[in-house]
C-alpha cells in the first residue's frame, strides 16, 4: 500500500540523513522487527536497551512510509474524548489510557534529551469548540480531565478570542503536549547502538509462525529466523490480521512558506478543534505554520492523491479564516493514510493466530505516543514480565 503522496515537508527539509544496507544474507536472531518507521524505531530502542538482540527490516527506504507524512503532534488526548471513553470502557481504564499517553510525552522528552536529539519541543494544547452545540460536551470533557488530575483550564469564548486571537465557542487549554519531527526522530533512534542490524529495501514475502519461532523469507530469497517477531507495519497490518480492527482514512497536511518573523499565536500552542474531521495546527522551528485535517474515507491511493490540490486550498482557507493576519500561503502539501479504531486506542501485544508474534499498531492521531507505550509493553512481554496495561490494548478487548 502506498501510504503517502505529495511533498512531505520533513522529507524535503531533511532528505536522507542516514543510509542502510539491503539484506544480502541469511540471519538468525532473537527478535525480528518488521517496520522501521517511528513504531519500529521505538521498539528497537527499548529492546536493545533491555539487552535483547534484534534485527529490523523495512520494505522501503527508512522513514518513507507513514513516518515521513506524520505531522508529529504529541498529545495525551486521543481521538475519543475522555468522558466518552469512560462511558465505553470504564473510568479506571479510560483514565489509565490517557495518563499513559501523558507519561509517553514525558518519556519521549527524556529519550531525546539522553540521545542529544533536538527534535522535541514542549508545548501546550488548545482544544476549541467549532460549533455552539459542542460547548456542553466540551465542558463535560474539561471536568472529566480535571477530575482525572490533568492540568487544564477552560476558556469561555471571549477569553479564547482575547488570549489567542480567534473566534470559537470555548476551549480547553492543556498544559501537557509537545511536538517533534517523527522522520528525524526515527533516524536518530535507529542510530542508537547501530551494529549493521537494520536493513531497508528488504521486503518480506513469506512468514511462517510456529511454537518454536518464526521464519521469514525476503523477496531476494534470504531467510531470517527468530524466536519472536514484532509487527510494526502500521496501517499495512491489514495484510496480516484476518479480522477488521481499523477503518482507514485519507488525511491531508500543508505547510506554509517561511515567515520572516514568528508572529503566529500565543505560545505557539498546538491547536485542534471539535469538528469531525477535526482541524489542527502547529508551528515549525523554522518559522512555518503546519495545518492538517480534511480527512476522507480511504478507498484507494489514486483517489486520495487526486484530492491533494483541492484539500490544500481548503486547509489554507481554514487557516486564513482563523488567523487572517498570517496570510497563509502553502509551500508543500501531502496526503497520508491513517486509521481509527472503535475506541480510539491502539492494538498492542500478541495475536493468538500468529504464535510468537507481537503487534505495535499505534492507530489514530496519537501514533507516536502509542508507539512508545507499545515498545514498553512488548519489551516486557519478550522478557517474560507481566504488564498490567496489556489488557487495555489487546486484540480481544
Amino acid at each position: 500500500m502506498t501510504l503517502k503522496a505529495g511533498y512531505p515537508f520533513w522529507l524535503i527539509k531533511d532528505g536522507l540523513p542516514f543510509t542502510f544496507p539491503k539484506l544480502d544474507h541469511d540471519i538468525e536472531t532473537e527478535v525480528v522487527i518488521i517496520g522501521a518507521g517511528i513504531s519500529g524505531a521505538l521498539v528497537r530502542y527499548h529492546l536493545i536497551n533491555a539487552g535483547i538482540n534484534c534485527v529490523t527490516v523495512d520494505a522501503r527506504t527508512i522513514g518513507l512510509g507513514s513516518t515521513s507524512a506524520s505531522t508529529s503532534l504529541l498529545q495525551y488526548e486521543i481521538d475519543v474524548p475522555l468522558y466518552r471513553l469512560t462511558e465505553m470502557i470504564g473510568k479506571e481504564k479510560a483514565e489509565r489510557a490517557y495518563k499513559l499517553c501523558g507519561e509517553a510525552i514525558d518519556k519521549l522528552g527524556k529519550i531525546t534529551k539522553n540521545r542529544g536529539v533536538k527534535y522535541f519541543e514542549k508545548k501546550k494544547s488548545l482544544y476549541y469548540a467549532t460549533f455552539k452545540k459542542d460547548v456542553s460536551w466540551l465542558k463535560k470533557e474539561y471536568e472529566t480531565r480535571k477530575d482525572a488530575g490533568f492540568k487544564v483550564r477552560y476558556l469561555e469564548a471571549d477569553e479564547l478570542e482575547k488570549e489567542f486571537g480567534f473566534k470559537g465557542y470555548g476551549a480547553i487549554l492543556s498544559d501537557q503536549a509537545a511536538q517533534t519531527n517523527a522522520y528525524m526522530l526515527t533516524h536518530c533512534l535507529l542510530q542508537h547502538k547501530y551494529d549493521n542490524d537494520i536493513y531497508d529495501r528488504t521486503e518480506i514475502t513469506d512468514i511462517k509462525h510456529s511454537k518454536q519461532g518464526v521464519v521469514l523469507k525476503t523477496e531476494s530469497g534470504y531467510t531470517l529466523k527468530a524466536k519472536k517477531l514484532v509487527y510494526a507495519t502500521g496501517y499495512e497490518v491489514v495484510d496480516f490480521i484476518d479480522k477488521k480492527i481499523v477503518d482507514l482514512l485519507s488525511t491531508y497536511a500543508v505547510v506554509s512558506e517561511q515567515y520572516n518573523e514568528r508572529d503566529f499565536w500565543k505560545d505557539d500552542v498546538l491547536i485542534w478543534n471539535t469538528a469531525n474531521p477535526y482541524l489542527y495546527l502547529r508551528t515549525t522551528p523554522d518559522n512555518r505554520v503546519l495545518v492538517g485535517g480534511r480527512d476522507e474515507n480511504f478507498s484507494n491511493p489514486a483517489k486520495r492523491d487526486k484530492l491533494i490540490n483541492k484539500k490544500t486550498k481548503q486547509l489554507a482557507a481554514d487557516v486564513n479564516k482563523l488567523f487572517p493576519h498570517l496570510k497563509f500561503k502553502p509551500e508543500f502539501s501531502w496526503a497520508g493514510t491513517f486509521g481509527t479504531t472503535k475506541d480510539g486506542l491502539p492494538y498492542i501485544g500478541p495475536y493468538d493466530k500468529l504464535p510468537n508474534s507481537y503487534f505495535a499498531l499505534g492507530f489514530g492521531g496519537n501514533g507516536i505516543t502509542f508507539s512508545l507505550i507499545a515498545a514498553e509493553i512488548i519489551t516486557d512481554l519478550i522478557l517474560g514480565k507481566p504488564n498490567k496495561d496489556l489488557e487495555l490494548f489487546n486484540f480481544d478487548r
